[in-house]
């Protein structure tokens, strides 16, 4: 039997018995908290993702932008546009997976830690526009099309590296717990 097989049917075993676990009643659904022991089951099959691989990913792919502009113009001021488009979308995210982290400790309230996240998805915001609007100032004459290029892939990027970057499987096709701050 093939892995895709094995998880298609691992996948409908386990839809059958959440089924089976939670009956009817008139047409409304009863909600049924799950043991502890449940819990610790459903996690182990739910690993997080590090979401420092996400970031990496999004350097990656700055260093590629800036490298591939200067390859195809020639021009240096194209590359640090570039370059500096990918640090505009990277570095306020990088701050916000750093403050996003402490919020997001298991045990911490779960409205303190959405509240959190809304914050820091706020200054994210804050930052990356701020950089574009001192681009001026730190690039002279930047090449907007460069920029803006530069943090439109590194801010793809990350959803890409978050997918692509998917739980680490050990040789005997156990996920791997890896330490990831709560996110």
């Amino acid at each position: 039997m093939s892995t895709d097989t094995k998880k298609v049917a691992l996948a409908q075993h386990t839809v059958t018995q959440a089924a089976k676990a939670c009956p009817e009643e008139d047409g409304d659904e009863v909600f049924r908290p799950l043991t502890a022991e449940e819990a610790r089951q459903w996690r182990e099959r739910q690993p997080q993702l590090p979401v420092t691989r996400a970031l990496v990913w999004e350097g990656l792919t700055g260093l590629l932008v800036a490298v591939l502009a200067w390859l195809f113009t020639r021009r240096a001021d194209v590359a640090w546009s570039a370059a500096y488009g990918s640090l505009a979308g990277a570095l306020p995210a990088a701050l916000a997976a750093l403050g996003t982290a402490r919020w997001a400790r298991p045990g911490f309230p779960p409205a303190a830690a959405l509240a959190g996240l809304l914050l820091w998805e706020g200054v994210k915001l804050v930052l990356t526009m701020g950089l574009l609007m001192a681009a001026p100032r730190f690039l002279g004459v930047p090449s907007w099309p460069a920029l803006l290029i530069g943090l439109a892939l590194t801010i793809k990027m990350y959803w890409v590296g978050l997918l692509w970057a998917g739980p680490v499987k050990s040789r005997q096709g156990r996920v791997q717990k890896e330490h990831t701050d709560g996110c």
